[in-house]
């Protein structure tokens, strides 16, 4: 009946402990050890798993992790930031006070990930090293080393530094669109400053978006522990190769409120992509499909004869773009691109900017309310644009595309990048950074927008803008 009970207990704990009982339960009946005296000796308990089961050794992440982390740092970036001192410009305070601080030294810290040992280039975030003057990496062998900056692209917050090729080891690269839903990952950092630290988990999504104020989105989700410090890190498959870059967390009481598994990365892929560019040329170009579009609401669905209020329903093409190539309409409504579903403006927006110059891009549409499929060559997005190429009353002023993140947020629009001193646009009170929303010169969404709505210069230019948190307009001369 013992016996039996016992073999009940192993059951319900499983593999290793029903070995283990049956295994005492089986050997033959020995002599308690004694001692000298003839008192029973005190046999101390095991204080570990064994290392193997029924012969097999138990699995482990070690020797996987022994590859990994030496490719793996952790960055800090400082940054000298101007104190606001009401008395600074008061010369009796300063003559009172002649050493109060004019600036003091802002110090984060995050991770980063070693993918080209030879050259030196580490992978991180943009938000890690953004306004950085000056940026360190300290190895996982201690080493300490000045990095130098190679390019970062805002939009899809990536960075590559370069560092002494020195002694180095490097993550292969692995194919982050064979992922899938339920593989595992291990997450490998710098979280709080407290050291190189490794969590695991498995992928909860691939190609998640809607994130706000993350800019462009393709993001790797897992339920692997991210905290902050971990931005920049290396999130990696079982064989020890980069999938993705860890970059974010998600916790409704902030970042500061610690992980409740809700962690994204970056696909190596795009991170690839990013830094091949950014490599090359410095900066990362994107395609456009050269288009306005809007969401479909349910009304607007009725009036389509769409059986769902979903994708991005196009209001203006512009000349000369991939769209006009591709023969679409205002009126037509973007469902799918490439057989990835566009559920709305943003997504749309999300695609293009994903997608290299030169893409070919299959566009399931709706026209008249019946299916139709196109093909659209995404061309190049416009960067920047002189004010005085646009309008006269312009002149002095610089545009550019918003980030993506201000987009995310739910902003449209251009920003105002520069503004020369007594300019045109200087005097009638343009300021940069300024976000212009709106325009009479006609509606528009983006750079392309802006320029094709000044195809007729309007007699009185006026323009809507958003400055700080305060929304007026100005009246430009």
């Amino acid at each position: 009946m013992r016996k039996l009970a016992m073999l009940a207990f192993a059951a319900c704990f499983g593999g290793v402990v029903a070995a283990a009982v049956l295994h005492g339960l089986q050997a033959p009946a020995v002599a308690a050890p004694t001692t000298q005296s003839g008192a029973p000796a005190i046999t101390p308990m095991a204080a570990s798993l064994p290392s193997a089961v029924a012969g097999q050794p138990l699995p482990s992440l070690a020797p996987m992790l022994a590859q990994v982390t030496p490719a793996v740092v952790s960055v800090q970036a400082k940054q000298r930031v101007r104190l606001n001192n009401p008395f600074a410009n008061d010369p009796m305070f300063r003559r009172m006070f002649p050493h109060i601080p004019q600036e003091r030294i802002e110090q984060s810290l995050g991770s980063g990930v070693i993918v080209d040992a030879t050259r030196g280039y580490v992978l991180t975030n943009h938000h890690v090293i953004e306004g950085a003057e000056e940026v360190t990496v300290t190895l996982a062998d201690g080493r300490t080393l000045a990095a130098e900056f190679v390019g970062s692209d805002p939009d899809t917050d990536v960075a590559v530094m370069r560092i002494p090729a020195e002694g180095l080891q490097q993550i292969p690269l692995a194919d982050s669109g064979d992922l899938r839903v339920g593989d595992f990952v291990v997450a490998v950092g710098n979280p709080f400053g407290i050291g190189q630290t490794v969590t695991s988990g498995i992928v909860s999504a691939v190609g998640r978006t809607g994130l706000r104020g993350l800019g462009y989105q393709s993001f790797i989700q897992t339920d692997a522990s991210i905290n902050p410090g971990n931005s920049g890190g290396a999130l990696v498959n079982l064989n020890g190769q980069l999938v993705g870059i860890n970059t974010a967390s998600f916790n409704p009481r902030g970042s500061m409120a610690g992980n409740i598994g809700l962690g994204f990365a970056i696909p190596v892929n795009l991170a690839r992509n990013v830094m091949d560019q950014l490599v090359t040329s410095g900066e990362v170009r994107r395609g456009t499909f050269g288009l306005d579009a809007q969401d479909v609401d349910a009304r607007l669905a009725r009036a389509l004869g769409l059986d769902h209020p979903r994708g991005a329903l196009v209001t203006r093409v512009h000349a000369d773009s991939a769209a006009a190539a591709a023969g679409l309409k205002s009126g037509d409504v973007i469902i799918a691109a490439d057989g990835e579903r566009i559920d709305n403006r943003d997504g749309l927006r999300n695609f293009e900017g994903l997608h290299a110059i030169g893409s070919q891009v299959q566009l399931d549409i709706r026209r008249d309310g019946k299916p139709l499929r196109l093909s659209a060559k995404l061309r190049e997005q416009p960067r920047a644009l002189a004010g005085a190429s646009l309008d006269p009353r312009l002149a002095g002023a610089g545009f550019s595309e918003l980030p993506e993140r201000l987009r995310q947020a739910g902003i449209s629009g251009v920003l105002v990048e520069s503004v020369a001193q007594g300019s045109r646009a200087a005097a009638s009170g343009m300021r940069e950074g300024d976000v212009v929303m709106g325009s009479s010169a006609g509606a528009f969404e983006d750079l392309a927008g802006f320029r094709t709505g000044f195809t007729r210069p309007p007699a009185q230019l006026v323009l809507q803008i958003v400055r700080g948190n305060q929304r007026g307009v100005l009246q430009m001369q």
